[in-house]
């Protein structure tokens, strides 16, 4: 493993989260508010810290997957661990446990709080809650691949252990100009959603605030009822944008380059957008009643189901007091997630159209044995090696699902509220059911159940394998021994 370049990475990574920090300084700072300073000491820190590990260039820049998952890996975990201290600092959330639980949460997009009045949280802190989603939506090793120089096809292994989806392509031939593509479209979407909003009367905070966390499909709101007490205008803006955020950003590029085409011819999207208007027109008819009129049921309908399927999270109703049918939509919909190379989260709809498509293959084969049947998505032939990892996540997601959901059960909770925290936390959506639901928050679980969950938040951010990989004794084994080469290395050296 190259302990070197992996180190370097997070010194990049450091040094971004402490850039990153001047962003709620300078909103502190214009609000008049104390809590400014705990981000700039965390800045520092930061700063020392990023340049302490990464100020020694490496020998060799080039890694490969393994380099890159672990990279991805520790890349989340020290910026969470780091990003929770202004919280800590202004004690506005005062144990780590919570903190730290808020600030993964955050950096995963997954928006479930511990907060139970985030009207009372210092500006500053709100719109670093809602930074952090905008920084782990589109990854924040995606913007190094721009600007770290690394060689020998290291970009494609740094993107495949962050990207989400079975697969990764490249939208033009260098990976590190498809990494700042991708950019140019988040921050053009990021900056249309906000123009939106402040057409809708919302102001520049709050905007901004809303636009990020809507761009990261995280879900931190600005206010107590989430998206609930803006207008129905501004309700709309937010659904359409949840919605474009979870729609492949290659599509983006085919429509910026004029290749029609190519952008209608995704098969996800087209599932997604079936998806979405089925699911709705579905629990509209279902809960129409249930409103003062039927725009309003509709405007919900849409609203919520856009905020499960692209896992962003905001509410503007309480959908767990819904009728059942429409709660099992809700509860299917949070297993299903987004488009592939989408800021979305979930396991994501490429998977259930490759695995669909490979059972109806087997049952094909099991009637024409001698028949030549091959997967095929978007008009290419499926690798076979993509379907077994697809094969291989959805078994590995199921086995981390239940371990989760039995130690979450010893707290003692009912099992709508276990079951439904553990799917909001794996496919990083943030809210569940019952006391897990859309009124509710987290603070009230206990210290294990939250372990559990920030496993399940990085997990399920980060495509279940590099998390996972941390916990094998072989890899540690490995770097040990490379370590302990490295030190012969140098003495031989220094004796000559």
């Amino acid at each position: 493993m190259n302990i070197s370049i992996i180190r370097r990475i997070l010194g990049y990574v450091l040094f971004l989260e402490s850039a990153l920090m001047l962003v709620p300084s300078l909103v502190g700072a214009i609000y008049h508010e104390k809590e400014s300073f705990a981000y700039l000491i965390t800045a520092a820190i930061c700063l020392f810290v990023g340049a302490a590990i990464g100020f020694k260039k490496p020998g060799n820049t080039v890694f490969y997957l393994k380099d890159g998952c672990v990279a991805t890996a520790l890349s989340c975990i020290v910026l969470s661990l780091f990003g929770c201290l202004p919280f800590l600092i202004t004690k506005e959330i005062p144990r780590f446990i919570d903190a730290l639980f808020e600030t993964v949460s955050g950096f995963t997009t997954t928006g479930t709080t511990i907060i139970n009045d985030v009207e009372i949280i210092s500006h500053a802190s709100l719109i670093w809650r809602s930074l952090t989603h905008w920084v782990g939506g589109m990854g924040v090793l995606v913007f190094l691949m721009a600007v770290v120089p690394l060689s020998g096809g290291s970009n494609i292994n740094l993107m495949k252990a962050e990207s989400p989806g079975p697969s990764v392509g490249k939208i033009v031939p260098k990976m590190k100009q498809t990494a700042r593509w991708l950019y140019v479209i988040y921050v053009g979407l990021t900056l249309g959603e906000v123009v939106f909003l402040l057409f809708g009367g919302v102001n520049v905070f709050e905007a901004f605030a809303t636009a990020t966390a809507t761009a990261g499909t995280g879900g931190f709101g600005v206010r107590n009822s989430s998206i609930g007490e803006y207008s129905p205008y501004v309700q709309w803006v937010v659904t359409a944008f949840m919605i474009l955020f979870g729609v492949n950003f290659n599509a983006y590029y085919f429509i910026i380059m004029r290749q029609f085409k190519k952008a209608l011819a995704i098969e996800e999207i087209r599932a997604y957008f079936i998806i979405i208007t089925a699911s709705a027109l579905i629990i509209f008819s279902n809960i129409f009643r249930m409103y003062p009129s039927a725009s309003e049921a509709i405007r919900h309908s849409f609203f919520q189901v856009a905020a499960v399927i692209t896992t962003t999270g905001f509410t503007t109703t309480d959908f767990d007091q819904w009728p059942s049918i429409s709660k099992t939509i809700m509860v299917l919909l949070m297993f299903i997630g987004a488009c592939a190379g989408s800021t979305g989260g979930g396991i994501k709809i490429s998977r259930y159209i490759i695995s669909f498509k490979s059972v109806a293959r087997e049952i094909k084969l099991f009637l024409h044995p001698k028949s030549v049947s091959k997967v095929k998505m978007d008009s290419k032939t499926v690798d076979n090696d993509v379907i077994r990892t697809t094969n291989l996540y959805f078994i590995t997601f199921i086995m981390i699902f239940v371990i989760s959901l039995l130690l979450v059960s010893i707290e003692g909770r009912d099992l709508t509220s276990n079951f439904t925290a553990v799917a909001s936390e794996m496919n990083n959506i943030g809210p569940g059911l019952s006391t897990a639901g859309a009124t509710e928050n987290f603070s009230s679980f206990t210290v294990l159940s939250k372990c559990v969950f920030i496993f399940d938040m990085l997990a399920g951010r980060l495509e279940l394998f590099p998390m996972l990989m941390l916990f094998h004794p072989v890899l540690w084994k490995d770097t040990v021994k490379q370590g302990v080469n490295d030190i012969k290395k140098k003495k031989r050296l220094s004796t000559k």
